[in-house]
C-alpha cells in the first residue's frame, strides 16, 4: 500500500493573555448566535458563501474521507420547489407525525408547517452525507459519516455567525425531496437544510437560555 506523504505542523501559538481574549471574543460571538426564521432578501456576495464552505470543509472527518457535499441555492424557482416539498411533509408533521409531547415543547418557539423562509432567504446550503464514494464506479466506503457531517455543519454554522450572517438548521423529515429536486446522486443523501442571509429588519427570537458551565462539564 502506498503510504501518505507527511509535512510538518506548524502549530500557531499565542500569549496565555492572547488566547484568554480570542477564546472569550469568540464565545461573545457565538453566544449571541440565535436560530432566525425571518430574513431580509438583502442579497450577500457569492464569495462570502463560498469562503463559509470552505471553513466548513476544513472539518476533522473518519479517514479523511471528507463525505460531505454542500449545495448552494439561490435560484427562485428551486427554492420554491423546496418550500412547497417541504411545507408538504411539514403540514403532515404537524398534524398526525409528531408526538403530542414533541409539539409541545415546540409551541414555546413558536413554530408551525409554513416555511416562507425557503424563498425567502438569498441562499439555502443543502448539506449531504456520502455513505460512499463511487471511483471509477467502484463503492468506495466512507467512515463515521455522521459525525464527520455533523462537525463540518457545526464548523459552517460557526463561520455562519463570525461572517455575520443568520441561519435555521432546517430538517423536514423525510427530506428525500432534496435529492429529487436537486438531482444528487444515489451515494447522497439529504442531512441538513440550512437558509442563509441577514436577518429581516425586525426580528424577535424565544428568550432562550444556555445551560451554564458547571451544567455541562464535568472535571476528572
Amino acid at each position: 500500500m502506498q503510504q501518505p506523504g507527511f509535512i510538518r505542523y506548524q502549530a500557531i501559538q499565542f500569549l496565555e493573555d492572547k488566547m484568554f481574549s480570542r477564546v472569550n471574543d469568540f464565545h461573545g460571538i457565538m453566544d449571541y448566535r440565535r436560530t432566525v426564521r425571518e430574513f431580509s432578501s438583502r442579497p450577500v456576495p457569492i464569495e462570502i458563501i463560498q469562503q463559509i464552505i470552505k471553513i466548513a470543509g476544513t472539518a476533522p472527518s473518519g479517514a479523511n474521507k471528507q463525505p460531505w457535499t454542500f449545495c448552494i441555492i439561490s435560484n427562485p424557482e428551486i427554492k420554491r420547489k423546496i418550500r412547497e416539498a417541504a411545507e408538504k411533509e411539514e403540514q403532515e408533521n404537524y398534524n398526525g407525525r409528531m408526538s403530542q409531547e414533541w409539539l409541545d415543547d415546540l409551541s414555546i418557539l413558536g413554530t408551525d408547517w409554513q416555511k416562507p423562509f425557503l424563498e425567502t432567504a438569498p441562499y439555502l446550503i443543502a448539506v449531504f452525507r456520502k455513505s460512499y464514494d463511487l471511483v471509477n464506479g467502484v463503492k468506495r466506503k466512507n467512515y463515521y459519516v455522521q459525525e464527520s457531517v455533523g462537525i463540518a455543519c457545526g464548523f459552517l454554522i460557526a463561520a455562519i455567525q463570525y461572517t455575520g450572517l443568520v441561519c435555521l438548521t432546517h430538517t423536514p423529515s423525510p427530506m428525500n425531496f432534496l435529492q429529487e429536486i436537486l438531482q444528487r446522486p444515489e451515494n447522497e443523501k439529504p442531512y441538513l437544510l440550512i437558509p442563509v442571509g441577514y436577518p429581516a429588519d425586525e426580528v424577535y427570537v424565544p428568550a432562550i437560555h444556555r445551560k451554564p458551565l458547571d451544567e455541562i462539564a464535568v472535571y476528572y
